[in-house]
């Protein structure tokens, strides 16, 4: 069933219901915009056209299929196998010929690329992984500066006189635990949210997501080595962490250990 819509005050389409419905979710299609399709009498404002637009009407994701022969490529808009010859390049991607009118049209007005037949992914650059990385990093904040302040307390400084405070320093130990405690509350932190959800709430605000380079999800386990693996990348004067923006892949030092990678949903 293909539809047709009013885009800037021009009439746009034929498209299918389902591209109809990735246009809404990428806001380009609002609940007022006119629609119409062959057999309705006049145009209609979407919301009016009996389009179902919850989860459960949605298709299940099917695993796109993988060009065997190193002459053939994948239809970046349809997802089918073709000869190589039988598309045109665009960018990293190919279109079969049959797509190129729908794939040219999408791209002139503003649409992204379909990267779930591509396989391809938006990486998250290093400025918006270091905002995601201080967010997480004042939700963090708080949790330890109770552990810091419970053990500081524990340790009787606050009873001492200035004097003694000079006399006796805290024991090694007290700032080894306190050390100890930040890095297992880290830790866990990230292995938490990243093999739950795929991503930490600083991430999840900056609309990142953590992601094995196949793009299936990181398990609990891979979460868990990738936070410590993270440990690293800042001992070494966040050398680690720099390398990202020079990455091809915006890959940290962790994301290279753990096979993983950073990208924008």
């Amino acid at each position: 069933m293909n539809w047709h819509y009013v885009n800037q005050g021009q009439q746009a389409g034929p498209i299918t219901e389902e591209q109809l419905l990735a246009l809404v979710r990428e806001g380009k299609i609002s609940e007022d915009t006119l629609v119409w399709r062959e057999g309705m009498p006049n145009w209609t404002p979407f919301h009016q056209a009996g389009i179902s637009t919850s989860p459960a009407a949605a298709p299940p994701l099917i695993q796109p299929p993988i060009p065997a022969n190193p002459n053939e490529a994948l239809c970046a808009e349809c997802g089918k196998i073709f000869p190589i010859d039988e598309t045109i390049p665009y960018g990293n991607v190919r279109v079969c010929a049959a797509c190129k009118p729908l794939f040219l049209q999408k791209l002139s007005e503003g649409a992204k690329i379909n990267t779930a037949f591509t396989g391809q992914f938006e990486f998250g650059g290093f400025w918006i992984r270091v905002g995601a990385k201080l967010i997480d990093g004042l939700i963090l904040g708080i949790p330890i500066m109770v552990i810091v302040f419970i053990v500081l307390a524990g340790s009787g400084i606050f009873t001492q006189s200035p004097g003694q405070r000079t006399a006796e320093p805290i024991a090694p130990f007290l700032t080894l635990f306190l050390q100890f405690g930040m890095i297992i509350l880290q830790v866990g932190y990230q292995t938490f949210f990243i093999g739950r959800y795929g991503a930490t709430p600083g991430k999840m605000v900056c609309k990142l997501k953590v992601v094995m380079s196949d793009g299936s999800p990181v398990s609990y386990g891979r979460a868990a080595g990738r936070a410590c693996a993270e440990i690293l990348s800042g001992m070494i004067c966040y050398i680690g962490y720099l390398m990202v923006p020079f990455d091809a892949q915006k890959r940290a030092l962790h994301d290279h250990i753990c096979n993983t990678r950073v990208v924008q949903k």
